[in-house]
């Protein structure tokens, strides 16, 4: 599917999404993943492709932090005042940071490993019943999760390992959550529950795996390290909270067992997202439980990952009005990796922004579209979660507002607009691809004499790609208030 073959979703499927952002029952704006194991996908990368929805209205800000070192006992803060041992050196990494929130972030780090999350609800006590039962500790860990990995992990298999000993540590602080953790060898799916409790998932090579607002891992085998990974006691404790009785024969299901009852019935963005995977139509309410991983009925290259991230069609729509960002993470292993990982991205939602491509190995990114300030302050919990005065006001110099003032004089019209932005960026996007085997040839011949030559070459390409989509969104704005 490409933008010529999208469809609106009615402003009536946009309000009712709106208004079931705001229902704390919904997961509606819980966002949602496509992850395409390596031999499921057209040249050999793992691709994870992400949609981030918030029920209020964002500004994002994209920064390159660049490798830190620091003092022999530093200490990293969390965010309900925990602590853990600084490393002497941290990874660079490229950061999409949505301020103020707590699970929003999106991030890609030098050696390739990128991690985004879904939200999901499961059935654990609050948080003040297990801080009280010594479950959740120095007031637990939520918002430095995933950040600890971009900071760390040099594979996916050591940011899950990671999640897994900081969760068991202090405990987790969010109801449930499912992050992916991919790097250009593999992808794995990290699942957590409020406390410490947590499973994770191998993306099997040659399947696709669909990710809604919901858990997904089942059946678990906890001798096959090679694909799971768990909590020492994640049956045992479910077993003394009555959760599972062992006794009656069944297997052991991670997400019967953990989510909330009700969540465990078939997911419409699920079933949406099985149908893009397979190329085949299904019937709902589907009659068996949805698969953790799918056989895809093609090769799936980033375009494909970018148009199931803008479906509206079938039961569900994989988007809608509360979608902030879609991203799809392109990580290869077949050139260095600062070259091979790209973070492509839109800004704003996916129907009516541009894919533009952030290779791992730019210095640094436009001012249009990550506001400066020195790296200690950027890195700082009182600078994300209390982001300076004016951070949220409109500013047309600034490229979020850029798509943000599209968007809205798009939706005015939607039916008669939206074509003609879609075809402007379809030019764009199909230019920039069919580009990219050519530019990757010249920048890796650049690095095998000057990488930091090379590193100047990545930094200019990226933000002139994406300083051309801001003038033409510009140029689009501008077309529609004249009419």
């Amino acid at each position: 599917m490409s933008f010529n073959g999208m469809n609106r979703v009615s402003s009536g499927r946009f309000l009712l999404a709106a208004m079931l952002c705001h229902s704390v029952a919904s997961p509606i704006c819980a966002c949602d993943a496509i992850i395409v194991g390596r031999a499921a996908s057209a040249d050999g990368s793992v691709l994870v492709g992400h949609n981030e929805e918030n029920a209020v209205d964002r500004v994002l800000q994209f920064h390159k932090i660049p490798r830190q070192r620091h003092p022999a006992g530093s200490v990293v803060p969390l965010q309900f005042g925990g602590q853990i041992e600084e490393v002497q050196e941290t990874l660079a990494f490229l950061w999409s940071e949505n301020p103020g929130l707590a699970f929003s972030d999106g991030y890609l780090n030098e050696c390739g490993v990128a991690v985004v999350s879904v939200k999901c609800v499961t059935r654990e006590d609050n948080a003040e019943a297990l801080a009280a039962r010594g479950e959740i500790r120095d007031g637990g860990i939520g918002y430095m999760l995933r950040r600890l990995v971009a900071l760390r992990a040099k594979t996916a298999r050591d940011g899950v390992e990671l999640m897994g000993r900081l969760v068991e540590r202090f405990g987790y602080v969010d109801s449930g959550r499912s992050y992916v953790v991919a790097d250009p060898r593999e992808a794995w799916l990290f699942e957590v529950v409020r406390g410490r409790r947590w499973v994770a998932q191998r993306v099997p090579d040659d399947k696709v795996v669909f990710l809604p607002a919901r858990h997904i891992i089942g059946e678990v085998n906890l001798t096959d390290r090679k694909n799971f990974r768990a909590s020492h006691d994640l049956v045992s404790y479910a077993v003394a909270r009555g959760w599972f009785d062992p006794a009656k024969g069944e297997a052991f299901s991670f997400r019967k067992v953990y989510q909330t009852p009700k969540l465990t019935a078939p997911d419409r963005r699920h079933f949406r997202g099985q149908e893009i995977i397979t190329g085949k139509a299904g019937n709902w309410p589907p009659s068996e439980p949805i698969p953790f991983a799918h056989t895809p009925h093609k090769k799936f290259a980033v375009r494909d990952v970018i148009a199931g991230l803008r479906d509206d069609k079938g039961i569900a729509p994989i988007y809608n009005e509360t979608t902030q960002e879609a991203a799809v993470f392109q990580l290869r292993d077949t050139m260095p990796r600062e070259l091979g990982c790209v973070y492509w991205r839109t800004t704003g939602r996916p129907d009516i922004s541009v894919l533009t491509p952030w290779y791992a190995g730019v210095t640094s990114t436009p001012e249009s579209y990550g506001r400066r300030a020195d790296v200690a302050t950027l890195l700082s919990l009182n600078h994300h979660f209390n982001p300076p005065a004016g951070a949220f006001d409109p500013d047309p110099a600034r490229a979020w507002w850029k798509f943000k003032t599209l968007a809205k004089l798009a939706d005015e019209h939607y039916a008669h607009r939206i074509g003609i932005v879609q075809a402007a960026w379809l030019a764009l996007e199909s230019r920039v691809f069919e580009k990219q085997p050519s530019f990757e040839a010249a920048a890796l011949s650049l690095w095998r004499k000057n990488p930091d030559e090379a590193r100047a070459m990545l930094t200019r390409y990226c933000a002139t790609i994406a300083t051309e989509a801001c003038a033409q969104a510009d140029k689009l704005s501008a077309g529609f208030r004249s009419r």
